[in-house]
This record gives structure tokens, sequence and C-alpha cells, in this order.
């Protein structure tokens, strides 16, 4: 099993569940609001006055052969619409209960 950790502009939020439940990606746990900024390009995401918008994040565990197909998605929509900003890293699962 692998995790990963979706960091994107909340604008993707939808495009993003969708993914996941066309590959039966059931689980998951999403954070509405996050803070950040792009290691090296993108705009912050801080929810101020001078940086308004925000980010959120899905993490999700799924089955190894499914984390190809859905980086190579969300690497399309990123380089679609690149000044939003997404994200996507995956850590290998040792347990769960």
């Amino acid at each position: 099993m692998k995790s990963i950790l979706i960091t994107f502009d909340q604008a993707y939020y939808e495009r993003i569940i969708s993914t996941l439940e066309k590959m039966n990606c059931r689980g998951f746990s999403y954070l509405e609001q996050v803070q950040g900024r792009g290691s090296k390009t993108g705009d912050p995401h801080y929810g101020s006055h001078a940086w308004p918008s925000m980010c959120s994040a899905i993490i999700s565990v799924v089955e190894d052969d499914k984390v190809d197909s859905i980086l190579k998605i969300l690497h399309e929509m990123d380089l679609e619409t690149e000044q939003l900003g997404l994200r996507a890293f995956v850590w290998n699962i040792e347990q769960a209960i």
C-alpha cells in the first residue's frame, strides 16, 4: 500500500475527488484549509489580505498498482493550470490497523 498526499489550490477539489472515485480509491482524509507556498514557483496561499487564496490537502492510502495512474492524471491537471498549484507526494505504508 502507498499513501498519496495531494496538496492543491481549492479550485481543484471536485476534479481530484472525481479522479479518486474513478480510480476506485474510496478512503481519504480531506483538509479543507491548508496554508503554504510552493518551493520553486507559484503564489503563496496564506488566506491573508495580501495572499487571499488557500490550499487544501487530501491524503489517501491506495494499492501500489494505482499510484502511477493517479500521479499521471494529477500531473496532467497541474500542467493545464500551473499557476494554481498542485503537488502529490507518495510514501510507503508499512502497517495499518
